[in-house]
């Protein structure tokens, strides 16, 4: 019944963020002759244009889209990841240097779903881990239901903040100030234009605030009453990907960044990709091991070659030969990536 009544309110919310589109032009077009009507029409269209909920976003600037035939295994992996979360497949995979977190986010007014893959955390990620990693990133997506809702919570937030959140300028209130001090002195009465706007802005803001300040109270406390619900729904989402062992183990490394301090010294000591990431299997085989000194380095061609020393043998959504293919793929960008791991905190 509280997920009916939840979904009910953000449907008004939006409901009334249409009404200032469609009644902005219809006052427009009513009134096309004079100039007042065009003048309050915009005002309400550009009023539901503020307000609309953003149902697509846009790919960090950092992220660089990868082209189907220099990745090919990792858009495989991708796909498989999402065939078995049940969800779509993503158009696009892309990668980020220097944010860790792998996600799949809607891109553009069509909501594209684009793959962007965090490099610092997935060169430390065994096959099993790489795949937890997708099932993750799936997972967190949200549904329609919820992003409706996050929707128009998110145009309460703006409504609050444009009535009852903008403050007096302050520098435009000393210069009030020391207008009407230099003015008539003590002939001077107070109540001013600028003065007797701001009150009327305020009642305005009081009177027309207060509904839609009870609407988002009401809303974000249904909200808050679902989440544990909607943490379920995405557990048993990943869960339905990898098991929750795997699941544990990345969860574990994104929130410790225990991964990271080992490859950060061994980029200052000038190793290379290769050793780096099987310095990284190394410890995923063996957490309570050091920083795994005796793997050699390799010449960087092909990681096919490498050893497996410290390797698990991976899972049907990803084996330890598919991997290593993956990883020649990235190795250009792993490269790139590696001179910027110091910056990450």
């Amino acid at each position: 019944m509280n997920r009916l009544i939840t979904l009910l309110l953000a449907v008004l919310v939006h409901a009334l963020t249409l009404a200032f589109v469609v009644t902005g032009v219809w006052i427009a077009a009513v009134n096309a002759e004079m100039v007042f009507g065009w003048l309050v029409g915009g005002v309400l269209v550009a009023l539901g244009w503020m307000l609309r909920p953003r149902l697509g976003g846009r790919l960090p600037a950092d992220a660089e889209v990868l082209g189907r035939e220099a990745a090919g295994e990792l858009y495989g992996l991708a796909e498989r990841v999402a065939d078995r979360a049940g969800g779509p497949r993503p158009r696009e995979v892309a990668v980020r240097d220097l944010d860790p977190v792998s996600r799949l986010l809607r891109v553009g007014p069509f909501r594209r779903p684009v793959l962007v893959v965090g490099l610092p955390l997935w060169l430390a990620l065994s096959p099993r881990q790489r795949a937890a990693a997708l099932a993750l990133a799936y997972a967190e997506t949200p549904t329609v239901e919820e992003l409706v809702v996050d929707g128009a919570l998110a145009t309460l937030a703006e409504w609050r903040e444009a009535l009852l959140g903008a403050a007096p300028l302050e520098v435009r209130h000393e210069a009030q100030t020391k207008v009407l001090a230099s003015s008539l002195g003590p002939l001077h009465q107070p109540g001013t234009g600028y003065e007797a706007a701001g009150l009327l802005g305020r009642l305005v803001g009081r009177v027309l605030g207060g509904p839609l300040l009870l609407l988002e109270r009401g809303l974000t406390r249904l909200a808050r009453a679902d989440a544990d619900r909607v943490e379920r729904r995405r557990e048993d989402l990943a869960r339905r990907v990898v098991p929750a062992r795997d699941l544990a183990e990345v969860r574990g490394l994104l929130a410790s960044g225990r991964y990271l301090a080992p490859m950060q010294a061994a980029a200052l000591r000038g190793e290379g990709v290769p050793a780096i990431r099987e310095q990284a299997l190394a410890r995923a085989a063996r957490p309570s091991a050091g920083s795994g000194k005796g793997a050699e380095q390799g010449s960087g061609q092909d990681f096919a070659r490498s050893s497996g020393l410290g390797s698990d043998a991976g899972s049907e959504l990803l084996g330890a030969a598919e991997s290593h293919r993956i990883d020649d793929e990235l190795l250009r960008h792993y490269t790139r990536a590696v001179r910027g791991f110091g910056l990450i905190v």
